[in-house]
């Protein structure tokens, strides 16, 4: 009876150990807030326009990071800032006007730095709560600036962590900060319609995908070289993809038009098809054709020491307009007719592109990089820096086999 006994306060004695040691254990896993920051008490940063500073504006950055007598000698940066103000950031429709409304919801903040770390330094001195960089979602730079080159704005943005490789860049003609104002009745917060139209124009196959993680990974290769968005405004409140901003050697050598951004995605065989071209084919009128599909395959070789290229596309389409209704366009004659007249016209328009990026040695299409995979030895012997390919890219001869197939050519009664 007595050892009956002992045993069962040992166990109570055990249980209350295990107990205590549990409560202990709990302790440590619920201390995961103790340095928690409200959304409410941070600074996030929607979107940041980069341009150069005026006369006027240069040298007005404050001596936050240095001491004047110790200042830098480089080019400035003027950065227009858009933070959100916790809670008035709208999701749906509303009533009031679309000015009033981006007035409310954001806050407009212009700081000057000699860097991009020195201009967000001096913008933490001017705002009370820490800025956050996890909502940036639009960058856009000034002409002027890329032109500059963006091997210091990308040294910053890839080493910060919070930076998202699925943020837009885009290359403004004009000044960056006015495209950060616009704001039209389709989206009241100027970001998010920045944002609406990178990622819409993808989709409806009017630009190719190219976040800035796209661009830094195609700018790093010795073979290739970076694009982004050529941007500018229409009218008050309207802002126009106009064409692709290539670089060189990390610095913006040449713009395309409108037109010249189907010819690159026909180039690259990027589907979804979007484009539609117009074009006047005799005896039978102006028709206007547009591409549903694309495919593209480039072949490669070596001849007398150089390598040469040729480019294979194919692409499909219908017709969605004919300008001269008394003209029956339906035979298979006329189809013929009008697909070897948008055969010759597409080819002089992607063949354009490629010399006007050769003479900016600027290889957007990846053409080294398929050279260094299939002719190694070539590419061993002959580049030895992303600048030797780029030279030798200007000068190699390029051949454009272009097909369209016509499948559809609309319904009429």
């Amino acid at each position: 009876m007595n050892d009956s006994l002992f045993n069962a306060n040992r166990w109570r004695r055990m249980a209350r150990f295990l107990l205590a040691l549990f409560a202990c254990a709990n302790t440590l896993l619920i201390t995961g807030c103790w340095d928690s920051l409200e959304i409410e008490n941070r600074a996030l940063i929607l979107g940041l326009a980069i341009d150069e500073p005026s006369p006027e504006e240069s040298g007005t950055e404050e001596e936050i990071t240095y001491e004047r007598h110790n200042k830098p000698k480089k080019d400035q940066y003027l950065i227009t800032a858009q933070v959100a103000v916790p809670g008035r950031v709208p999701l749906g429709p509303s009533n009031s006007g679309s000015s009033d409304v981006t007035k409310n919801s954001i806050w407009v903040v212009k700081v000057a730095g000699i860097s991009l770390d020195d201009a967000l330094n001096n913008l933490q001195q001017q705002i009370a709560d820490p800025k956050y960089l996890i909502h940036l979602r639009v960058i856009v730079i000034s002409e002027a600036i890329a032109k500059r080159g963006l091997s210091d704005l990308n040294d910053y943005l890839r080493r910060n962590a919070e930076v998202r490789r699925r943020t837009w860049m885009l290359v403004s003609e004009g000044k960056a900060a006015d495209v950060m104002s616009i704001a039209p009745p389709l989206e009241r917060i100027p970001t998010l319609y920045l944002l609406n139209l990178a990622e819409r124009a993808v989709s409806y196959g009017k630009f190719p995908l190219d976040y800035l993680g796209i661009f830094w990974s195609t700018d790093s290769k010795w073979g290739e070289n970076g694009y982004l968005p050529y941007i500018t405004i229409k009218g008050d409140n309207n802002v126009m993809i106009k064409g692709i901003a290539y670089f060189s050697n990390g610095v913006m050598a040449g713009k395309t038009n409108p037109i010249g951004i189907g010819a690159f995605m026909a180039a690259k065989g990027l589907s979804i098809g979007g484009y539609s071209v117009m074009t006047e084919v005799p005896g039978i009128g102006h028709v206007m054709v547009q591409t549903r599909e694309r495919s593209s395959h480039i072949i490669t070789r070596i001849e007398n020491d150089k390598p040469a290229a040729k480019f294979e596309i194919r692409l499909e389409g219908s017709i969605t307009e004919h300008l001269e209704e008394h003209i029956d366009i339906h035979s298979p004659r006329q189809i013929t007719l009008i697909q070897d007249n948008f055969n010759r016209l597409a080819k002089g328009i992607v063949l354009e592109l490629i010399r006007d990026t050769q003479k900016h040695h600027s290889d957007i299409f990846g053409i080294g990089e398929i050279v260094r995979v299939r002719h190694p030895s070539y590419w061993q012997e002959q580049v030895h820096s992303k600048q030797d390919w780029e030279n030798i890219y200007s000068d190699i001869p390029i051949e454009i086999d272009l097909e369209m197939r016509i499948r559809q050519n609309g319904l009429k009664n």
